[in-house]
């Protein structure tokens, strides 16, 4: 089954809550170890801040996301995801 996430917001820097289209909730979180690379600015919580979601994923500027299929799985296991 694919699911677009529907709404996310920041519960705290590197927490998120997410609901996607079929109802599922669930939280993100986001180790400091995921902070490199392309992603290394979100370390700076108004740069986190600025996440939203487009056509179905978890996004923030500069085309950066987290595709929706091992998030919804993860979620549904445990009701989270962790990055790292």
């Amino acid at each position: 089954m694919y699911a677009d996430v529907q709404t996310v917001s920041v519960l705290s820097h590197g927490t998120l809550a997410v609901t996607f289209n079929d109802g599922l909730r669930g939280t993100v979180h986001v180790l400091p170890s995921f902070y490199r690379g392309v992603f290394a600015h979100l370390v700076e919580p108004e740069e986190f801040g600025k996440v939203r979601v487009d056509n179905g994923y978890v996004t923030w500027p500069g085309e950066l996301d987290i595709a929706p299929d091992s998030m919804y799985k993860a979620i549904a296991n445990s009701g989270s995801f962790i990055l790292q």
